[in-house]
């Protein structure tokens, strides 16, 4: 007889309602939310609580980013009237600072677990047929996803299950993603890091080239940068920030290139030569040029962790790595859905909660709403930090819309100036026939605190009036989203 009882459908007892594959922040708050909902619930886990994004990706990145603002406002300490001479700080301490805040969330997600009385698997999964799941031992390196980087799975969980064979009426694959791998930029732990090594750096390169523009490297580049290595970031497209407005990532290039780092777009990495130093052949309209470096970082983005799960055995479809999903986590396969990085892009833990709310409010039966894409924000948490939602000025036009833009830039705030962060922009970006705000981006400071006002504004249907006639509190940086609306539509104050 099963732990609870339950019939998957065809007459047989099954141990769970849902299963999920992956304790990461689509995983965990998944099983939350199912227990919530009087769902039996267990996540299946093989390397860390909390997953990538927690112990080495959001979190322990902003730890370090932290760090590094601080010590850059202390060469900086003479502009506010204070006083602060040598300054230095220990690679090791700020590295223990990170992982420290890591471990303590990590706990914190094994204590909801367990007050939401979902039980934690230890081990890694292997899907036999929908609603069956073999768990064999997380320390097994022959099944799953690849292991990239050198980081080591935490032992386990004191209170969890281990190997077996677990049966449930709907499976939940929720296992995320892992760093890129280029041919010749196979990372060795040593000099061409991932973004796992580069969290955990004994010492500091001297000479660094970040391979990659998007956040991972830009956060990266603007730490080490700050720390003081000589950072080069070399981006194979046009504009570093990729998928951000060009006219915001041209001011972020800037203020990089302004702090010291060099910047080359339309760049390739065509080959690395190892020896005393690192050299790198980039290539840029043909012509190339060596660079020696002491450390590489890969940053060319993720790729799901799919293999090993055994989809194709049981017929779920994928493409290029991902999953294949509808907008409630449903695969080609009944009673087996993926959510998070695995189910696509954007590869980002807020999209993968929601997402998984979703799945699992389908499943019970509540009937929520899909979840819409073009309203999902994303962050960059360098120096200068970077946010935005909705559609780019290029995207927007592309898409058929008559637009109306408006800017208000930093130096016109007096909040802004007060901090001593007078360089940034807001823009927004709004139909010219509706009013309907369409895109919002901004680069400066706490602008990844200020975005969600739009995130909001844009799920209400929010227009140009409504935005015009709301009241926002002076002095804040929140002044500067009222004025680029009222630029857009030439009623600006402050510039």
């Amino acid at each position: 007889m099963a732990a609870n009882g339950k019939s998957n459908g065809s007459g047989a007892s099954t141990d769970y309602d849902v299963l999920i594959i992956g304790s990461g922040p689509g995983g965990y708050v998944t099983a939350i939310r199912a227990a919530q909902l009087g769902l039996k619930t267990a996540v299946i886990e093989n390397k860390h609580l909390g997953g990538i994004c927690l112990n080495w990706g959001c979190i322990p990145t902003k730890a370090l980013l932290r760090s590094a603002e601080i010590y850059d406002h202390f060469q900086h300490a003479k502009s506010f009237g204070l006083s602060a001479s040598n300054v230095e700080f220990n690679i090791a301490d700020v590295v223990k600072r990170s992982r420290g805040v890591s471990t303590q969330l990590s706990g914190g997600v094994g204590f909801l677990l367990k007050k939401n009385k979902v039980d934690v698997i230890w081990g890694t999964a292997h899907i036999d047929a929908p609603g069956k799941i073999t768990v064999s031992d997380a320390s097994d390196t022959s099944k799953g996803a690849p292991r990239v980087g050198t980081y080591t799975p935490e032992p386990q969980p004191k209170g969890s299950k281990g190997p077996g064979t677990y049966t449930a009426k709907h499976i939940i694959i929720a296992t995320g993603a892992r760093p890129r791998v280029l041919p010749g930029l196979e990372p060795d732990g040593q000099r061409i890091w991932t973004y796992f090594e580069a969290m955990v750096p004994k010492t500091m390169p001297k000479n660094l080239l970040v391979v990659g523009s998007g956040a991972i490297g830009i956060e990266f580049a603007s730490f080490f940068n700050s720390m003081g290595a000589k950072v080069t970031v070399v981006e194979v497209v046009d504009q570093i920030l990729p998928v951000e407005d060009a006219e915001i990532a041209k001011s972020v290039q800037k203020r990089l290139e302004k702090a010291g780092i060099e910047v080359l777009t339309k760049t390739k990495v065509t080959g690395v030569e190892k020896g005393n130093m690192l050299k790198a052949s980039l290539d840029k309209d043909g012509k190339t040029d060596v660079r020696e470096v002491d450390t590489i970082i890969s940053a060319v983005g993720v790729v799901g962790n799919i293999e090993g799960l055994g989809l194709e055995e049981v017929g779920v479809k994928s493409d290029r790595g991902i999953i294949t999903a509808d907008g409630y986590g449903k695969t080609s396969v009944p009673g087996i859905y993926a959510i998070g990085d695995v189910a696509g892009p954007p590869m980002l833990a807020h999209k993968a909660e929601h997402e998984g709310v979703v799945c699992v409010e389908a499943i019970a039966g509540l009937h929520p709403h899909p979840i819409d894409k073009g309203k999902i924000p994303g962050c960059t948490y360098c120096n200068p930090q970077v946010a935005s939602v909705g559609l780019t000025e290029a995207k927007a036009k592309e898409a058929g819309h008559k637009i109306k833009v408006g800017r208000f830039p930093f130096i016109g705030n007096g909040k802004a100036i007060a901090l001593g962060e007078p360089e940034g922009m807001i823009k927004t970006i709004f139909d010219a026939d509706t009013g309907e705000l369409l895109g919002a981006h901004m680069t400066g400071a706490e602008v990844t605190e200020l975005i969600q006002g739009f995130v909001i504004a844009m799920n209400l249907e929010t227009t140009e009036e409504d935005l015009m006639h709301a009241v926002f509190p002076h002095p804040t940086l929140s002044e500067m989203m009222h004025e680029s609306v009222l630029d857009a539509y030439g009623r600006v104050i402050h510039t």
